[in-house]
């Protein structure tokens, strides 16, 4: 994609990250050091590399004299790292900039540069870890879910769960011809077996207690509840081992049990907001059983407290995916579970599923979802259960209403993190002039953003917005952070 000017002056108000490089480069810039940058940017994904502008904020165009051949220039990096990086040319009033583009490097394969490979660590260029390394090569391993499952038979999975994925199927795909189908052609059609032969992902979803307990005893979900945050006993513990599609209405149902409603005014009209939303909630679980490990001989755990649930899953992020990525990336570890939830309509098709979790807490007033606890080794989810500011939430509603628009989660996220004063993810600064249009953000100076008037005279605090409008500009990195519940609490079992 061609890039222009507008797009020169979105990064520059940007800051610096791992798919993001400015360099003044005012007469120069050596072609090895170029080729290591791009090398770095497609390891990490893919990104793009400026020449002609200050490193440093505030940034400025100085120009660039550069690679005045750029034909040769992108020859020597396509015969230096085997990918092409596009580089388009454009004429700032303050001088020439040189916009490299590098696309993520393939699946499995990390770019090599004279050797290494390399990533970015700060403002440095290092070579991968070698865990970092084993990772990408494991991309293209085959899909543990779809193979199949020695000693594995039929009668190992559960009736009652192949009626509901047939009616859940019937009804998404409006095909009445599955109600007749014998069970077999069903899982063969689903590819839920292969040859014959039972695999993994109808074991998770579809198998009996016992076949499990043969087969797969980590396809577990473990259900605590405690009713304080200090508490280390748990007040109620449930073990699900059967396949996911007979234990997660239930599961449900036991969440439930507990789950506390908050009520706030809206006009003459009284609403009632659950600690803990089902879409959100049920979305959070399935995706621990889509993307979780099955290598790793741990169960998903869901323990729930009064304000939060934290469902921990055993094999960290599949690759690709960070808790600061995982709504705008998709990298399903399990495609075959995920592809048959998607059939009965339990999940999109090979998602990830943050969006819905993100969209439903975010629209109840509550904290996005919170993996800031996770690591190479487990994924851990916290859902915060707290309405933080009904002010918010009837702020949300009304401007719902009055503008007829249904707001994106990538709108969502930008008002949240504006309201609680973070910073907005470089990716989502386009959606900033939409939202100033329909009279949900206003700008305070050249690089500070409010919410609009009306939020603060809703909120009965008009006050506050007039300081706001005149305080100094907002910087990111010395923005106080609201602390999600999970950072308060970082007790948790090794199961």
């Amino acid at each position: 994609m061609t890039v222009d000017l507008s797009d020169l002056v979105g990064w520059m108000n940007s800051k610096e990250n791992e798919n993001l490089e400015f360099k003044e480069a005012k007469n120069s810039f050596e072609f090895d050091e170029l080729a290591r940058y791009c090398a770095a940017l497609a390891n990490e994904g893919g990104g793009r590399i400026v020449l002609g502008v200050t490193d440093r904020p505030p940034r400025r165009v100085v120009g660039t004299k550069a690679f005045n051949v750029l034909e040769r220039t992108k020859h020597g990096l396509v015969e230096r790292l085997r990918v092409r990086v596009d580089c388009d040319e454009l004429e700032h009033p303050d001088g020439r900039v040189l916009v490299f583009t590098v696309p993520a490097r393939p699946i499995g394969m990390p770019i090599e540069c004279k050797g290494a490979y390399l990533m970015r660590a700060g403002e440095s260029l290092v070579p991968m870890t070698s865990d970092r390394l084993q990772s990408i090569f494991a991309e293209t391993q085959p899909d543990y879910s779809a193979q199949v499952c020695p000693g594995a038979v039929l009668g190992d999975l559960e009736i009652r769960a192949i009626e509901t994925f047939r009616q859940g199927w019937a009804q998404k795909a409006r095909r009445s011809d599955l109600a007749s189908l014998e069970v077999r052609q069903l899982l063969e059609d689903a590819e839920l077996l292969v040859d014959g032969g039972v695999t993994y992902a109808a074991l998770a979803l579809l198998g009996t207690q016992s076949a499990l307990g043969r087969h797969l005893a980590q396809a577990e979900i473990v259900f605590e509840y405690r009713g304080d945050d200090s508490s280390i006993a748990y007040q109620q513990r449930k073990e699900y081992r059967q396949g996911f599609l007979n234990v997660h209405d239930e599961l449900w149902s036991t969440i439930g049990l507990r789950n506390e409603l908050h009520s706030y005014q809206e006009g003459l009209f009284r609403h009632d907001v659950p600690a803990f939303g089902e879409e959100a909630t049920r979305e959070a679980v399935m995706n621990a059983v889509s993307h979780r490990d099955y290598r790793m001989p741990g169960s998903v755990f869901v323990k729930q407290w009064p304000a939060r649930i934290e469902i921990t899953s055993p094999g960290g992020f599949p690759p690709e995916i960070t808790p600061e990525n995982i709504l705008f990336r998709q990298s399903p570890r399990n495609r075959r579970i995920a592809e048959a939830l998607a059939r009965c309509g339990l999940v999109e098709r090979s998602g990830q599923g943050a969006d819905r979790m993100f969209a439903s807490s975010l629209r109840d007033g509550k904290l996005p979802p919170d993996y800031s606890s996770s690591d190479p080794h487990h994924v851990v989810l916290c859902l915060d259960g707290r309405v933080r500011d009904e002010s918010f939430l009837r702020f949300l509603d009304r401007l719902g209403q009055e503008t007829q628009k249904n707001f994106r989660v990538e709108d969502l996220v930008v008002l949240d993190a504006v309201h609680r004063a973070v910073e907005v993810p470089d990716v989502l600064r386009v959606r900033i002039p939409d939202l100033i249009d329909l009279g949900a953000l206003e700008r305070a100076g050249r690089s500070k953003l409010v919410l609009a008037r009306r939020f603060y005279e809703m909120k009965g605090r008009p006050g506050e917005y007039t300081r706001k409008k005149r305080a100094r500009p907002f910087h990111p990195s010395g923005a106080a952070r609201e602390a999600h519940p999970r950072q308060r609490h970082t007790r948790r079992s090794d199961g």
